[in-house]
């Protein structure tokens, strides 16, 4: 059961700005010596880069990203150059990272800016969240990281700090973001955007090396003596998160079908001779599956425009 939003908000604490300024100069520090060294962060990336990245990274762990985005940069270094290309390429070229409508949305993403706005990201925040696949995080990823605005960013790893560092619990108490969380986020950003992308970035690192979700390690870190879940004596959240489950799942059904037009697709000569319509129930068939799940994977490939299906020829291709 959730918190009324009352309770949430009370459990929000904000730091002193005596203290916000000593965890950002410990957690930049710490950033500059244990930082990895991601191609995606380098100086060099454009903005479009930058938003590719940020889409592709939900949900999905940076070491299968990294190879994908750097293939993708080098077929499709600006949005005109992936607004263009077939998106059965597009398709072939997401691999297995996941949740394959991203590569959809992106390409539409792509033609928005090329049509909308002249092959360049837009910087105004407004104008960002008018792109297909892009949301608030993306926005604010962008805005921080690329235009170097004073604009909090909350991802999951961030989230997660804030709250054991300053609230004292393990797990935020909301699934997304509070308004009170981004209140607080706010008010302890640096007034320089470029030092606000370095305590985004610092935050986001952490959490994802040091104040992990599952495995913290607390003797590492070099803000627990300021740590208020440490004080706490690290109690531990009453609800913890399920990861998704995959096998079994009309995913992985789907994931079968969309790896077997991969494999044609790239062995094909024009690269659409696709699969039989059986061929593809086969594929999407599952070791023990329930009656008609098979059908139901394929169904909702065609139906979210993944597949596409040539009812003359019994054909299944991508579109």
């Amino acid at each position: 059961m959730t918190a009324p939003a009352d309770t949430l908000v009370r459990m929000i604490r904000t730091p002193e700005p005596a203290e916000a300024a000593a965890l950002l100069g410990a957690l930049t520090s710490w950033y500059d010596h244990n930082g990895r060294d991601v191609p995606m962060r380098a100086d060099g990336v454009t903005p479009w880069g930058t938003l590719v990245f940020e889409v592709m990274s939900q949900q999905t762990p940076l070491v299968r990203v990294t190879p994908v985005w750097l293939r993708w940069m080098a077929l499709w270094p600006t949005p005109a150059d992936l607004a263009g290309a077939p998106t059965a390429d597009v398709l072939v070229e997401w691999a297995t990272l996941g949740y394959p409508s991203r590569a959809l949305r992106l390409q539409q993403c792509a033609t928005r800016i090329r049509d909308a706005h002249g092959g360049a990201v837009p910087t105004d925040h407004a104008q960002l969240l008018e792109l297909p696949g892009v949301g608030g995080y993306t926005a604010a990823a962008l805005a921080s990281f690329q235009f170097h605005q004073r604009t909090a960013v909350l991802d999951v790893n961030i989230r997660r700090v804030a709250s054991r560092l300053f609230d004292g619990i393990e797990l935020p108490a909301s699934s997304a973001p509070t308004r009170a969380e981004r209140e607080r986020a706010n008010a302890v950003l640096p007034e320089d955007g470029h030092e606000c992308a370095a305590w985004n970035l610092a935050l986001m690192e952490f959490g994802a090396l040091v104040c992990t979700q599952r495995s913290p390690d607390c003797p590492a870190c070099p803000v627990r003596e300021q740590c208020q879940w440490a004080e706490r004596g690290y109690p531990r959240a009453a609800k913890r998160p399920r990861a998704q489950a995959w096998r079994g799942t009309d995913r992985q059904a789907r994931g079968r079908v969309l790896a077997a037009l991969r494999t044609a697709h790239s062995a094909a000569p024009r690269g659409r001779a696709g699969i039989s319509h059986a061929e593809a129930l086969r594929a999407a068939t599952l070791p023990g599956a329930e009656e008609g799940q098979a059908q139901r994977a394929l169904a909702s490939l065609i139906a979210d425009q993944l597949v596409a299906y040539d009812e003359a020829s019994s054909r299944i291709t991508l579109p």
